[in-house]
């Protein structure tokens, strides 16, 4: 384990950044690195990574430094890490693949619990399940899994960790054929706010194994993760017609038409979005803000390019990025999209409980008002596999919701934070009047209001998801999250 100390939450995320490639591990100070290597093997016992950390603690008090990060190899470590955080009274954040907005894997004055050093993954030798570091990225799952001709839903970003995602839900390009990463879930190994390294599944703690499949990280660090495994085809359909925003009037009704009998194979969203000035795109399409029709189908490639003809059909479109390829490169079409530590970002999301011609004609005005051209919104349509899982069988809860809106604000500087976070807020907002009163914990913006967990599972489940919080972690020792209280 490597056990960093830093001045701010800001030197934290610049360390983030920082990987570290040697076998041992050592002591640093992002200000003046003091390198200590600690004895024992690469995956340290408890006690050595305990004593690592109560030296840089002392170490870090003395020179004013404000938060610690432990870079973990092995559940031991972890263990080790979060007896040193509770006994210490220090806040815990845990950072898998630190890609959600949110801020919550960055604290200060605590201690963040880094897995992004465990990222294994392993197939079993039937093929039909994956077992997955804590740490790892959906890029990390696909690498081992595709070449097999084996695949779990993920996201849409390969650079997303598996943790994050999978826990609040996790919607992705195979929702429709496969469902939901919770629906995939056969099982977790987490470490608990006691310290204990514990097993949940269908059979083994199953109220907690309820409670993971959508509940967030409440209830523990999640060290490996055992998924099910499905075919995928070599090469599928990635239908992607960009049409001129302003037809999304004309464009959304007949998408959301057509959505409405299309197969399960089908999954898809409409995106609101602004084509980059880049050589790549046709000059008369550079800069043009559009409505892409983003789907993939999970089926022979020839079958798909038949099923979504229609939807490349709605007039010409300024562009087309449609084409045959692998699903992992599908995976990582946005990557490029969404760099680490480049830009500001604040992300919000809604259910809507239906799309008629108003909900269209508010959401294509309010998209007209953003304040910054790298930013997306997407319509997320809901069926097929997703919505026939029983709404208590997860924490996810019910999945009768149609769709879903996600506001993506993105800009490059902190001199338009206001203007952006201010315009994600209004038209959220607004849209409430046409919402389920559920959201995305995925995208919850910056975790602000006091009921937005509560709204996210409804009450019933709230109330459930509270006492298991309380067996599991009484103190709120997890609570840097999308935070469940206690509640005997």
């Amino acid at each position: 384990m490597r056990v960093e100390t830093s001045t701010s939450a800001s030197a934290i995320s610049a360390s983030m950044l920082h990987c570290a490639h040697s076998a041992s591990a050592f002591i640093g100070c992002r200000r003046r690195p003091l390198r200590r290597p600690l004895r024992g093997k690469r995956r340290r016992k408890a006690p050595h990574t305990a004593r690592a950390l109560r030296v840089v603690l002392q170490w870090g008090q003395q020179l004013g430094l404000r938060a610690l990060i432990a870079r973990c190899r092995s559940a031991a470590d972890v263990v080790a890490s979060v007896n040193f955080g509770r006994e210490h009274r220090l806040a815990i954040a845990i950072r898998s693949g630190g890609h959600n907005v949110a801020g919550y894997a960055v604290c200060e004055g605590g201690l963040m619990i880094d897995m992004s050093l465990m990222k294994g993954v392993r197939v079993a030798s039937g093929l039909d399940r994956a077992l997955v570091e804590g740490g790892a990225t959906w890029a990390d799952v696909d690498a081992a899994t595709t070449p097999l001709g084996r695949a779990t839903p993920g996201g849409l970003i390969s650079a997303t960790g598996v943790a994050g995602l999978t826990l609040s839900g996790g919607i992705g390009w195979l929702r429709g054929s496969h469902g939901l990463s919770v629906d995939n879930l056969l099982a977790a190994d987490l470490v608990t706010a006691d310290g204990r390294l514990i097993h949940a599944d269908a059979t083994q703690n199953p109220d907690l194994f309820w409670a993971l499949r959508g509940g967030g990280g409440n209830f523990g660090v999640v060290t490996s993760f055992e998924f099910k495994l499905h075919p995928i085809e070599p090469e599928l359909m990635l239908c992607g017609p960009a049409y001129p925003e302003e037809r999304a009037n004309e464009i959304i009704p007949l998408w959301r038409d057509f959505m409405q009998t299309a197969p399960d194979r089908l999954s898809g969203l409409a995106e609101f979005s602004t084509l980059p000035d880049d050589p790549s795109i046709a000059e008369h399409a550079r800069g043009r803000r559009v409505l892409a029709l983003a789907h993939v189908y999970d089926g022979p490639a020839d079958e798909g390019e038949r099923v979504v003809a229609p939807l490349r059909s709605f007039g010409e479109p300024l562009v087309d990025f449609s084409g045959r390829m692998p699903y992992r490169t599908i995976q990582s079409l946005y990557d490029g999209l969404f760099p680490k530590g480049r830009d500001r970002c604040y992300w919000k999301s809604t259910y809507l409980s239906r799309l008629d011609d108003e909900v269209v004609g508010e959401t294509t005005a309010w998209m007209a008002k953003r304040p910054s051209e790298m930013t997306f919104a997407s319509i997320w349509k809901f069926g097929g596999f997703v919505q026939r899982v029983a709404a208590d069988e997860t924490a996810f809860g019910d999945r009768s919701m149609p769709f879903m809106l996600s506001l993506d604000a993105i800009w490059p500087g902190a001199n338009e934070d206001d203007a952006n976070i201010g315009w994600v807020r209004s038209f959220w907002q607004d849209m409430q009047r046409y919402s389920t009163g559920r959201l995305y914990l995925n995208f919850p913006g910056h975790g602000e209001g006091s009921d937005l967990v509560r709204d996210a599972f409804g009450a019933e489940a709230y109330a459930r998801l509270a006492k298991i919080k309380h067996r599991y972690d009484p103190d709120n020792l997890f609570r840097l999250n999308q935070n469940i209280l206690p509640m005997r």
